[in-house]
């Protein structure tokens, strides 16, 4: 007889814990990670070594990104095409979670990272032949690099889809399991948004330098990635501080990526060498966008009755305002003596890094004056102000997505 109240309390608790993440959303969000670590290496391993060869562990683990995309787009297109082992019910269940494209049924989210799976795979005898026809490059923004990138993208943006897709079916569900269903699908959602925040200043690596930051480049390539990715973060997943969680995802991420890659040996395989180097080269310390990141947050919660074209105007010319307040007088640090410390990472540098480069010396490139300055920086708050009503339009169009 006691074993019956046992029981009933076990199937309460895990009644009350709502429906576990489906394992593809969680695979998913391991795909996405492994490319955004891989990238990070296969950076670090360019700037150390050279490129030896396409099967390094730093490109292994970014095509295995879109290995696990196959895995997780095949299965899902597989069951909801000719599934039959389930129940009537779960049939209805899973054909209702799914769209029609071309005679088979998925979610909407497995067919974006279908396409961007095929798009990295596509990416890699492209960049072979590249190197072959035009020799080794060291830029990230490159024809197959860009494929690349893409198809990362969307790969990130398939899993997204998934995860949203769960989460606004779990907000519908309208009981105490499906919210907390509801808040764990909004947390792994808010991690996978950092991881393409990261994919996005990754992207934007050659226009953010440090040595650039002086430049109105570097603030009017911010104003046309970041405001749009924070814009659709935070009003698809409906939480207050999505903005600055994310951001503060990136920031995490590149930090740890300062801290753990110099512990790794490695040597140049290319010449010339112009910088010994004895250990892996991370990546430079990570713009301050939680700053803005933060002020967006808040602005979004005061402005919710706003007309959407003033929200995102003042959005843009926040984030500029913001970010150029933080980051101008931080690059000065970041040129200085004092930032020479292993956090943040002033003190490594490329193995063909010239003794007199502008790194080396600790100098700005050609940095902005004056008008050009000012204007500049005008035109990078209306561009942001563009991606901002970008992301706002389409976040909220994202709260409607259930399949």
């Amino acid at each position: 007889m006691s074993t019956i109240p046992l029981s009933t309390r076990q199937v309460a608790q895990v009644s009350s814990e709502g429906p576990p993440v489906p394992w593809y959303i969680w695979f998913g969000a391991l795909a996405v990670t492994s490319a955004n670590i891989g990238g990070a290496w296969d950076v670090s391993w360019h700037r150390s070594i050279g490129r030896d060869s396409f099967w390094t562990p730093a490109h292994l683990a970014i095509q295995a990104c879109g290995v696990m995309a196959a895995i997780i787009c095949g299965y899902l297109m597989l069951v909801n095409t000719f599934g039959r082992s389930q129940g009537q019910k779960e049939q209805k269940e899973q054909r209702a979670a799914s769209v029609n494209v071309l005679g088979f049924r998925a979610p909407l989210g497995a067919f974006i990272a279908a396409w961007g799976g095929i798009a990295m795979i596509t990416s890699a005898p492209f960049d072979n032949w590249w190197h072959s026809a035009y020799g080794l490059d060291v830029k990230i923004v490159s024809p197959p690099h860009t494929l690349l990138i893409l198809g990362i993208r969307a790969v990130s943006v398939g899993v997204l889809f998934l995860i949203l897709a769960a989460m606004n079916r779990a907000m519908a569900d309208n009981s105490p399991s499906g919210d907390r269903t509801y808040k764990k699908l909004q947390r792994l959602f808010l991690y996978v948004g950092g991881l393409i925040v990261t994919g996005q200043m990754f992207f934007l690596i050659e226009y953010t330098w440090d040595v650039q930051l002086h430049s109105v480049i570097a603030y009017i390539a911010m104003g046309i990635a970041l405001p749009l990715v924070f814009a659709i973060l935070s009003q698809a997943s409906r939480y207050k501080w999505a903005a600055t969680s994310t951001a503060a995802v990136y920031m995490l991420f590149a930090i740890a990526e300062i801290l753990i890659l110099p512990l790794f040996p490695a040597q140049p395989k290319l010449g010339p060498v112009f910088n010994p180097v004895t250990h892996l080269v991370p990546a430079k310390f990570p713009i301050l966008i939680i700053a803005p990141a933060l002020a967006l947050d808040l602005l979004w919660q005061k402005t919710s009755t706003w007309k959407p074209w003033k929200i995102a105007l003042a959005s843009g010319f926040l984030f500029i305002a913001v970010v150029t307040i933080v980051e101008w007088p931080f690059a000065n640090f970041l040129l200085s003596k004092a930032s020479e410390n292993r956090f943040f990472g002033t003190i490594y540098f490329d193995y063909n890094s010239r003794p007199e480069g502008f790194d080396r010396l600790r100098h700005f490139f050609h940095p902005d004056h004056g008008a050009i300055l000012y204007f500049g920086l005008l035109r990078a708050a209306i561009y942001a102000s563009i991606s901002a009503w970008i992301g706002l339009s389409f976040g909220r169009w994202m709260r409607s997505v259930q399949r």
